[in-house]
């Protein structure tokens, strides 16, 4: 869910994300837990087929009978523009070569990471 709309509700047989620890999968009726997510995919399976969300980071909440994702940035995997991903991440990248103060570093740093993964994931989706 993006902080403007949602992006999926419904029954999931299964959920992949990027969490705090690395890749982790969820099954209905998965012990409740929460973590912090980092920038990549969020992969659902739900009746036989697949969807590919993009989250730039956030929370997920895993509940025995609900998941809850908080992000600020969030997109369908096919909405992302390889062209603005590019855009964003050369000025991430050239931000970061100036002189900068710890917030802005961090601020940058952060920016990057996302349109890297943006990146990562709209070029896969492509083959």
């Amino acid at each position: 869910m993006s902080v403007e709309r949602s992006l999926f509700e419904g029954d999931v047989d299964f959920i992949v994300a990027n969490g705090a620890d690395g890749e982790l999968g969820v099954l209905p009726r998965h012990a409740a837990l929460m973590t912090i997510l980092k920038p990549g995919s969020l992969k659902i399976t739900h009746g036989g087929q697949e969807e590919l969300l993009f989250v730039g980071g956030g929370f997920l909440e895993v509940l025995p009978d609900r998941v809850t994702v908080l992000a600020d940035v969030a997109e369908h995997a096919d909405e992302i523009s390889l062209e603005q991903a590019e855009a964003a991440r050369k000025r991430a990248q050239e931000r970061l070569a100036g002189t900068l103060t710890t917030a802005e570093e961090v601020e940058f740093n952060q920016a990057l990471a996302i349109a890297e993964a943006r990146l990562r994931l709209a070029r896969a989706r492509r083959g």
